[in-house]
């Protein structure tokens, strides 16, 4: 190390110590020649005394330890840890930005450390290697756009806080307030390091049957150390057993350490802590509902913890709430795991009507830092984590109806005050919006912006992306499995699970995301957004418009009035969504509606073999919404007399199965509501054979015999309706 490089680094040792005493942390942007910069972040790492040093880079200097390095993929298998040094690479070849990871990192980093992140000296002149993420076929990562990376360097050299270092220069550091010396005002519980850390952990333990407790906090404020306290008291207390789940085990990490800590005499197995008999378990969510739903939890007694539920699908949070008489859900506000308000809204307005006595806490008192410290805000402000919707002039106080604009990704990224309006209206709406997101909406190729605009205010955005156009032969090289490129995410599930190669040639529009503000809902903003994208397709030549989403019945309601069929249900659960995933589209032109015809009919025509088989355990709601888009069979003179025989007779209902089942599609055909309960009762049942004990559970009923007399039921009002 040259005695220049030394005494640069020293400085920034200095300033470390200086930040320590006001509990704060630091952001160093070291810019310049990648050799040059490694050079001086390692000089870095050598010269302070860091704990837990991290290293994120593609490819880590050899001469630290492997256990010391991490590729900005597994970034979130260190969550619930903690650093003093966190370097981020995104000036060596092959490194890139990668936002998700930059923002799940700097949360780990604690007050007196020092967060480097080393960059090209000039940032934003052209994507750089995580870039290959975005290059949606037939793109190349250099043909695409920076304007996000151009944004940050805008941000980082604007921001007084940072402190900048040109690698063959002086570090510039910023002026430092002098350290507050305001005590800390005394609290009773000795193992909580904040007020509101402890008022959670009272909320946890004195819990009552069917009062869910909903935890919010932004990050760093000791809401899953808080779980963990909890969990040590509720054991010393003789509570048996406490499940926790969460979307990954890293999650939980820092409850099972308090836990360690707390209880000395108890030992952690993996995911597992026992304390003489009693026990706290990691159970992943999946696997939590499949014990909930065959009676292997929940129950009476039963206590369940559930960490980042934001993250979590509401279907699976929902499920657990009807199990679980003491339930608590624990959630970042702001953050990398999912959006908080996402979780607000698609959640807490089912908690309000199932268990209108739950209670919320927020902890607001940060923990690993000072309330005042630089380096949150600042990463809030690059990442837009802390993003709001603007307040929205309410639909009877506006002078004028919303207004629909379509918005260009470069006038956005010089506009930051309507950038972040408009990405906090998708926070807002959706639960798993990430740093990631923006950078898509400012360089994804394809991307189209529409909004509608009240008074200068976003109320209402769609966005959506370009997909098909591919040649012949790369459509058949994508249909038989040979070929996958990157992106197309409809068009190529069409060609692979429908065989549908003209899916791929022809021209697709697919909607990514719609999210109308909370004050807007139920205003027909939303109708209006799509009709405006039909327009604005069909004007450009697009044969489809479609989306893909969680099946759910309101959804499915909303795109079936606006002329959309369904093309394709995925056979399995996702993982994000807890739903089956449904495509639908729009046809726009003259191929688009044989394209659609086509799809559609093979649909259909496979739907019932489904339902009976792969879809039998879907909810019967859906499963009737999506039997209505099959037309209307013919019921002859035979069939009536074998419905009416069931219904007013003694005639055993599985000896006119066939002739049920086309009741069903006559009574959707003719307006009866695919959530009617005699017309799902049929659909279990006729259609997806379900068991009896099951459909005992649903009616509520005891046995075979009382599900028939209920069948009967059900076929007498279908043929009176």
């Amino acid at each position: 190390m040259t005695r220049i490089v030394e005494q640069r680094v020293e400085q920034l040792v200095v300033r470390a110590a200086e930040l320590a005493e006001r509990r704060w942390r630091g952001l160093v942007w070291l810019t310049g020649e990648a050799n040059a910069c490694c050079h001086a972040a390692l000089a870095l790492w050598q010269a302070g005394a860091w704990q837990a040093p991290l290293w994120v880079a593609s490819e880590a200097p050899p001469v630290l330890r492997l256990a010391d390095c991490l590729a900005a993929g597994s970034a979130r298998t260190r969550l619930g840890g903690e650093q003093d040094l966190l370097v981020v690479d995104a000036v060596s070849e092959g490194a890139g930005f990668d936002p998700d990871a930059f923002g799940a990192l700097a949360g780990t980093l604690r007050a007196g450390g020092l967060l480097v992140l080393m960059t090209p000296p000039v940032w934003g002149e052209r994507p750089d290697a995580d870039y290959v993420r975005l290059a949606e076929h037939p793109f190349r990562p250099e043909q695409l756009t920076a304007r996000y990376l151009k944004r940050l360097a805008g941000l980082l050299g604007a921001a007084p806080e940072v402190i900048r270092w040109p690698v063959d220069d002086e570090p510039l550091l910023p002026l430092l307030p002098a350290p507050a010396r305001s005590p800390v005002p005394p609290f009773a519980d000795a193992d909580c390091l904040t007020v509101d850390q402890a008022e959670a952990v009272a909320r946890l333990v004195r819990q009552r049957r069917r009062r869910p407790l909903v935890i919010t906090a932004d990050r760093g404020r000791g809401k899953s150390a808080a779980l963990g306290i909890a969990c040590a008291r509720l054991l010393a207390a003789g509570e048996p057993e406490i499940l926790v789940t969460a979307p990954r085990p890293a999650a939980v990490e820092s409850l099972f350490r308090r836990l360690e800590v707390l209880c000395p005499a108890g030992q952690r197995q993996g995911l597992v802590f026992m304390l003489d008999e009693r026990r706290v378990r990691f159970v992943a969510p999946d696997e939590l509902t499949r014990l909930a739903r065959e009676g292997e939890a929940g129950g009476a007694g039963a206590r369940l913890l559930v960490d980042e539920a934001a993250a979590i699908p509401t279907a699976l949070l929902g499920e657990w709430l009807t199990v679980f008489p003491r339930i608590a859900f624990a959630t970042t506000v702001h953050g990398y795991e999912g959006s908080g308000r996402g979780f607000a809204v698609r959640f807490l307005e089912r908690l309000s009507r199932e268990a209108p006595q739950w209670q919320g806490l927020h902890l607001s008192e940060p923990i690993r830092w000072a309330a005042d410290d630089p380096v949150e805000g600042l990463v809030d402000r690059l990442l837009l984590l802390d993003a709001e919707p603007a307040p929205a002039p309410a639909p009877a106080s506006s002078s004028v109806s919303p207004v629909w604009q379509r918005l260009l990704p470069d006038e956005l990224a010089d506009d930051e005050p309507r950038l972040r309006a408009l990405f906090g209206l998708l926070v807002q709406a959706h639960y798993r919006t990430t740093p990631a997101d923006l950078r898509r909406l400012l360089d994804g190729p394809g991307v189209g912006i529409g909004a509608l605009v009240a008074d200068k205010t976003p109320v209402g955005v769609v966005l959506t992306g370009d997909e098909g156009g591919f040649d012949l032969e790369l459509a058949e090289r994508v249909a038989r499995g040979e070929r996958r490129p990157r992106g197309h995410l409809m068009a190529q599930s069409l060609a692979a699970h429908a065989g549908c190669r003209e899916a791929l040639t022809a021209r697709l529009r697919r909607v990514v995301r719609i999210a109308v503000a909370a004050s807007h809902r139920r205003g027909g903003l939303g109708r209006r957004l799509i009709e405006a994208e039909v327009a604005r397709a069909r004007h450009e030549g697009i044969d489809l418009l479609g989306s893909s989403f969680g099946a759910e019945p309101g959804l499915i309601a909303f795109w079936r009035s606006l002329g959309f069929v369904t093309l394709r249900l995925g056979l399995t659960r996702e993982t994000a969504t807890g739903e089956h995933a449904l495509m639908v589209a729009r046809p726009l032109t003259e191929h688009g509606k044989a394209l659609a015809s086509a799809l559609t009919a093979r649909f259909q025509r496979a739907l019932p073999g489904l339902l009976a088989f792969e879809l039998c355990e879907l909810e019967p709601e859906i499963a009737a919404a999506l039997l209505a888009e099959g037309g209307r069979p013919a019921l002859d003179a035979g069939d009536r007399r074998d419905v009416e025989d069931v219904a007013f007779a003694r005639r055993e209902p599985a000896l006119a199965r066939p002739a049920l089942q086309a009741l069903v599609r006559d009574a959707l055909a003719r307006g009866v509501p695919a959530g009617n309960e005699p017309l799902c009762l049929l659909v279990a049942w006729g259609f997806q054979g379900r068991s009896a004990a099951w459909l005992a559970t649903r009616l509520g009923v005891s046995g075979r015999r009382e599900v028939t007399a209920r069948l009967r039921q059900a076929t007498a009002a279908l043929i009176k309706g």
